[in-house]
């Protein structure tokens, strides 16, 4: 495979595809549709397919130790066994905020759960930015937002990244050891179309942003400096992850939300899940820890 070559791994026309994670010991992808309340798994190349329905809108779904996976629904966070299919109630938030959901999440490498909530109408600023510790301490860390996305650190976990989606704003914060943060401000302001979705941090501290409605992704140096734009087939980018056995396999989740039928016609493979390879592999992906 070509560096920066798209190719769809799996023409799934997801809804609302989000979240891709690739888990290292399992040697899989997974990644969940939000809309459609799914949970998906493949190989790198795509096969070995695998799906699971979730009572509600799942935002997120990422690794815990032990084997499960910890899952952001509506009002939520929710321990998820494949093996059963079964959903474990472990924190319930925001039960004033009916009209929210959970969305993007992140693992930090202390075992801490960052992630998002929103307005699921997309007009409320009733979103917050949220950090879930090992005993069960939720911490909100920032608020104001209508679409929360992307949260992700830097290699040396000194930077921390959070997106303003509407407002088509990235913001880096200060992050110490104990998971405070300090000094937000602007680290890009997404120029042209599209829409800054999800994040991710490569080994070399640059940040990857999905453009929805944007048809591309941006490479950004921790300076803020444009490096690199990957055009993709269809306009919804949600999302990237890094994975493959050298971390250097690039994964996209994409969307058909919002696609009018003569959009769709010219996206045949939007919703789809796209890999490409990158000369900077990612970070390894950090796992849940559970009381």
């Amino acid at each position: 495979m070509n560096l920066y070559q798209p190719e769809c791994i799996w023409p799934l026309a997801a809804t609302l595809g989000e979240g891709p994670v690739w888990h290292p010991e399992h040697k899989a992808l997974y990644f969940v549709d939000i809309k459609q309340r799914a949970i998906h798994r493949c190989a790198e190349d795509g096969s070995r397919r695998q799906s699971w329905t979730v009572p509600a809108e799942v935002g997120f779904a990422l690794p815990m130790h032990g084997g499960d996976f910890v899952c952001g629904l509506p009002g939520r966070i929710e321990r998820f066994s494949f093996e059963s299919g079964e959903l474990t109630t472990i924190q319930e938030l925001e039960s004033d905020l009916p009209g929210n959901r959970l969305n993007d999440g992140y693992i930090d490498r202390h075992g801490a759960l960052w992630f998002g909530s929103m307005d699921n109408a997309e007009v409320a600023a009733s979103g917050a930015l949220y950090r879930f510790t090992e005993n069960r301490r939720m911490l909100r860390m920032d608020s104001g937002y209508v679409i929360t996305n992307g949260p992700c650190v830097s290699p040396d976990g000194r930077t921390f990244y959070h997106t303003d989606t509407l407002e088509k704003t990235i913001y880096a914060f200060d992050l110490d050891d104990k998971g405070n943060l300090s000094n937000k401000r602007v680290f890009v302001r997404i120029e042209g179309s599209g829409y800054p979705d999800g994040t991710a941090v490569d080994a070399d501290g640059a940040l990857w942003v999905g453009l929805f409605a944007g048809g591309r992704i941006e490479r950004y140096a921790a300076s803020g400096e444009l490096l690199d734009t990957v055009s993709m087939p269809c306009s919804n980018i949600t999302k990237v992850a890094f994975g493959g056995e050298d971390l250097r396999t690039v994964f996209v989740t994409t969307a058909r939300k919002g696609l009018t039928d003569e959009e769709l016609s010219r996206e045949p493979l939007a919703g789809g899940v796209f890999s490409f390879r990158v000369a900077s592999p990612g970070q390894l992906q950090h796992l849940y820890l559970p009381e």
